[in-house]
């Protein structure tokens, strides 16, 4: 990374979100998906794909550093059993060179300020639980909460972060409106939170493990699927992330 784009690292106002509108910037964002997961060409998500979002009421957005596109969010409409709709953020990328520089919150942001100004109360997404980091960012940072767990959504991708697991992921619910997630996105008062009543455990090193002892990582893999799905039966949810220096620990309590 250039000096020049450390010191714009730091500073979250010279990023801008805005809408994606342009066949070339639809482009872009196909290419980030290259250099960000490394995807074979039949696993990325087309420019059409791009294009008939902004067409049937779903979110393109981009995030730039002056001219340049360093992250992009995806949304398409979902309806839900009996008519309830909803938006289902498919897919969230930033560029290497911008992680932890605020980049992903300010397009969640977009993403609800736009679904707010369209009287949109639920956005969703999947994520894998296995990334503690994303976790975090989704249950604290954005004040998500997850009831549903899906083993082998996608299949096992071309994705050299994903490590040749299946693709195990947590559905996240965003709730536009809720104390939760108006708590977490203005940071003001503590977020609300239900009494805590199970706990999941994810190795802080599971990336260095996902890459040198694949066996055992398939086997927490499911371990954490068992339990998961066993406390979703039960009428919990996912309601918080804690973090450590040795593990990451999914909290569960009622959902409310």
């Amino acid at each position: 990374m250039s000096d020049a784009a450390a010191s714009r690292h730091g500073d979250a106002a010279a990023i801008a979100i805005r809408a994606l509108t342009a066949q070339k910037e639809f482009e872009d964002a196909v290419q980030l998906q290259r250099e960000i997961w490394g995807f074979n060409d039949l696993e990325l998500l087309p420019v059409r794909l791009f294009v008939v979002a902004t067409k049937v009421g779903g979110q393109t957005l981009g995030a730039f550093d002056g001219s340049r596109m360093i992250g992009f969010c995806l949304a398409i409409p979902g309806l839900k059993p009996g008519g309830g709709s909803y938006l289902h953020s498919h897919m969230l990328g930033v560029s290497y060179e911008y992680r932890d520089a605020g980049v992903g919150r300010l397009l969640k942001l977009k993403q609800r300020e736009d679904a707010l100004e369209r009287a949109i109360e639920l956005v969703e997404w999947t994520f894998d639980p296995l990334e503690i980091k994303n976790a975090y960012f989704n249950m604290e940072r954005l004040g998500a909460t997850v009831r549903r767990y899906v083993r082998n959504q996608y299949g096992t991708t071309t994705s050299p972060p994903h490590g040749g697991l299946r693709t195990y992921r947590c559905v996240a619910e965003w709730w536009m409106a809720s104390p939760r997630v108006k708590a977490s996105v203005d940071g003001a008062q503590p977020i609300p939170r239900p009494q805590i009543l199970e706990r999941i455990s994810v190795p802080a090193d599971i990336g260095t493990i996902r890459r040198e002892d694949p066996k055992r990582a398939r086997q927490i893999q499911q371990d954490m699927s068992h339990h998961f799905e066993e406390y979703f039966a039960r009428g919990l949810a996912v309601i918080g992330v804690e973090r450590s220096p040795e593990a990451g620990v999914y909290l569960f309590g009622k959902w409310e």
